[in-house]
């Protein structure tokens, strides 16, 4: 009798396993099918895989309790926030136990006067953003998604909002962090500096789940602006308006945003979000400022300098919801590209050079993508030398995925000769494993080396960032 489409034995060590989760969770474990599917994926094109369980802690010591529910049946873990990752991070490539952090969403200390908050791992950014209200800061760091505060920390998320504020890197103070073992460690302080010993808090910072389940966060907060204003220019090409953002980097002008749309990028967000931008290459300024004379200076700077790359139509958005029209707009870039082909499928490049390189990479590798058979938008955080380029793939022609990926390894083949990098704030998950020697050398043993440290076994995220040295059998 024929058994192809009978389901697949449940190892004892995975039936151990959901029994003790069972045991310690109740119904906050559970090995449905549908549960497990939507804990299968981000928002990549990589494939979907099934974890074998997932659980949602509600504290630090049921997360340790997980850890070692893992290590006794010697089971794979995968962090989870809002699946909102683009290079499979959350992906259960060896099956295993999906943490769901979402439970974990309390803000644990606000501390205005140290421009400090301390929130667990699971809180969505825009749930931060509120409980922050009235205390006169906020958290700057915007990757577009509502992701978690762990999610962003563990893939060193960043946004448009990078090139004046910074990364998570320069914005996570500290961390608690749950080990492969179950021991739980503190990272990092509340001083505003530390020189005692080697500093583990950015060691978990973009690792992606590999060494540790984050589970709570310390950020540095900002000062809200005094003043806010925003403008857009569009360019006859490319090149001349990512030259427009290099030399207001150069000239020291602090701007707070500088992002870039190509003209296939602002035709898609116009059909999409209703808007009405001229279809040419075009940058979209934000300036914070403590009166209205120095953001009114910041602009009018940026606008000479507009000017003198041949940009026109410099528009100035003077009222909040103008600004906020605009910044939402920007915000659903990655739906409106989704819509440009109906069904269609996301692969995003993500590549950062040092800015003195940026209009070369851009303009090359939009000539890649010339004769491709998919359309290729490029939206950019071009002040911090960053850009996307958005191909969007039929799904059901793998023909095309083929061609993307030919495509994505050239472009960033040069990024790397350019001295640059290849993931500015998407990570590496799966996709973008195979550079790290390329970009790293001898680094990546380094980088194994650390793995083997905190993750003997190759539990925590296998087959994510560092290849590990063992591999779990899918089925036993």
């Amino acid at each position: 009798m024929a058994t192809g489409n009978m389901p697949r034995p449940v190892p004892e060590r995975i039936q151990g396993a959901i029994r003790d989760l069972t045991a310690l969770l109740g119904e906050r474990a559970t090995a449905a099918e549908a549960v497990r599917e939507h804990h299968s994926h981000g928002e990549s094109y990589h494939p979907a895989a099934l974890p074998d369980a997932v659980c949602f802690p509600k504290s630090t010591p049921e997360v340790s309790e997980i850890m070692k529910i893992s290590a006794r049946h010697q089971v794979p873990v995968i962090p989870f926030g809002a699946g909102t990752s683009m290079e499979a991070q959350v992906n259960a490539i060896h099956g295993g136990i999906t943490i769901d952090m979402r439970e974990m969403n309390k803000v644990v200390r606000i501390s205005a006067e140290d421009l400090q908050a301390t929130v667990e791992a699971g809180m969505p950014r825009k749930q931060l953003i509120k409980a922050l209200a009235n205390t006169g800061f906020t958290f700057f760091i915007d990757p577009g998604a509502d992701a978690t505060i762990g999610g962003m920390a563990s893939t060193r998320a960043s946004g448009t909002t990078a090139v004046r504020y910074g990364t998570m890197r320069e914005n996570v103070m500290g961390l608690k962090v749950v080990l492969a073992d179950g021991r739980v460690m503190h990272t990092g302080s509340r001083a505003r500096k530390s020189a005692a010993g080697y500093d583990l808090t950015h060691l978990f910072v973009g690792a992606e789940g590999t060494l540790g389940v984050i589970t709570e966060v310390t950020l540095r907060l900002h000062p809200l602006p005094e003043e806010v204003g925003a403008a857009s220019c569009n360019f006859p090409s490319i090149r001349e308006a990512v030259e427009t953002a290099i030399e207001a980097i150069q000239l020291g002008v602090p701007v707070a945003r500088i992002e870039l749309m190509d003209e296939a990028q602002v035709e898609a967000c116009n059909n999409y979000s209703k808007t009405s931008y001229p279809v040419a290459p075009t940058l979209f300024f934000e300036f914070h400022g403590d009166s209205p004379r120095g953001v009114a200076d910041q602009a009018e700077t940026v606008k000479r300098i507009t000017e003198e790359h041949s940009g026109v139509g410099f528009r100035w958005f003077a009222t909040p919801e103008e600004r906020e029209a605009l910044w939402k707009m920007r915000h659903e870039a990655y739906f409106a590209n989704c819509a440009v082909r109906k069904g269609g499928k996301m692969f995003t490049t993500d590549i950062c050079v040092p800015i003195s390189r940026l209009a070369d990479c851009i303009v090359e590798s939009k000539k890649d993508v010339a004769r491709c058979a998919f359309p290729a938008p490029v939206v950019g955080h071009v002040g911090d030398g960053n850009f996307h380029m958005s191909f969007i793939l039929d799904p059901n022609n793998p023909e095309e995925l083929a061609e993307a990926k030919i495509v994505e390894e050239k472009i960033i083949r040069r990024a790397l000769e350019m001295g640059g990098t290849c993931t500015g704030e998407h990570g590496i998950g799966t996709g973008r494993k195979k550079y790290l020697l390329d970009e790293h050398g001898a680094g990546l043993d380094a980088m194994r080396a650390i793995k083997q440290a905190f993750d003997p076994d190759n539990r925590m995220n296998p087959g994510k960032m560092v290849e590990p040295q063992v591999l779990f059998p899918r089925a036993e």
